[in-house]
């Protein structure tokens, strides 16, 4: 299916105070800067029009005073997706215009690099793409059967067959820990694009068995018939889940990180 060209590319951070593992996340400091501030300034290094969508007036003001923009959405959401879907509508206007992509940059990735995002971006240059994310290749010896991160198969042309927590493919003629030494295995990077009518139609969808199974929504929208698009990065994502991995982060990437 053929969409219109890309007319506008625009980036939402999903954003909520209320973590259960880091209350406040988004407001945690890192070098002088708080974790938000930090996602937006290294979106706003690659687009021109970015947005932070949140439920929580204490996140509004801290983005209002360093200058960004905000869409306050409701606190019944239960994923960053379905945020930036709401905040998509009050940005758009409620159009169902394929010409717009919106980019969804979790509100925990204060070191997204913007390298990442624009191979995110290209993805849309194939007038057939209508939701893309990225995929890295696990190095040989790297841990491969962590159940926190999911991995990809994909197709000839890149669009994701499955994702799982489980390994995949099951390399049936080697030892496992000889596995993504004999076969590129990819892990799933948590960075989206989709066509804003398209977020909007896929938010709109009932959960599905493969879904709840793996805790997984993009198996959702495989389920019913979506197509997803992958690009390969060559770097990792470095999420924030703890106030322990700020300190990780910073000290594996270097001081030149912040």
């Amino acid at each position: 299916m053929k969409n219109s060209p890309v007319k506008r590319f625009t980036a939402i951070i999903p954003a909520r105070f209320a973590s259960s593992r880091f209350p406040g996340k988004p407001l945690a400091m890192i070098g002088g800067m708080t974790m938000i501030e930090r996602v937006f300034r290294q979106a706003s290094k690659v687009l021109d029009e970015v947005w932070v969508a949140t439920d929580d007036d204490r996140i509004r003001d801290t983005v209002t005073g360093f200058g960004g923009r905000v869409i306050m959405t409701s606190s019944s959401h239960r994923s960053g997706t379905d945020r930036c879907a709401e905040a998509a509508g009050k940005i758009t206007g409620g159009s169902n215009d394929d010409g717009t992509v919106i980019i969804n940059i979790q509100g925990d990735e204060p070191f997204i690099r913007p390298e990442q995002i624009k191979a995110l971006m290209e993805c849309f240059s194939d007038s057939s793409v209508s939701i893309a994310t990225l995929i890295r290749r696990v190095a040989p010896g790297e841990e491969l059967f962590n159940p926190a991160q999911p991995k990809v198969v994909v197709s000839k042309n890149m669009d994701a067959i499955f994702f799982s927590r489980s390994v995949i493919p099951f390399f049936r003629d080697a030892a496992a820990e000889e596995w993504n030494s004999r076969h590129d295995y990819y892990k799933h990077i948590g960075l989206y694009g989709y066509r804003a009518s398209t977020l909007k139609e896929i938010t709109a969808l009932p959960q599905t068995p493969l879904e709840l199974a793996e805790s997984l929504e993009q198996l959702r929208w495989i389920e019913y018939g979506y197509t997803i698009r992958c690009a390969v990065t060559p770097w990792e994502s470095i999420g924030i889940d703890t106030p322990g991995d700020i300190e990780r982060a910073v000290k594996a990437l270097g001081e030149e990180a912040l």
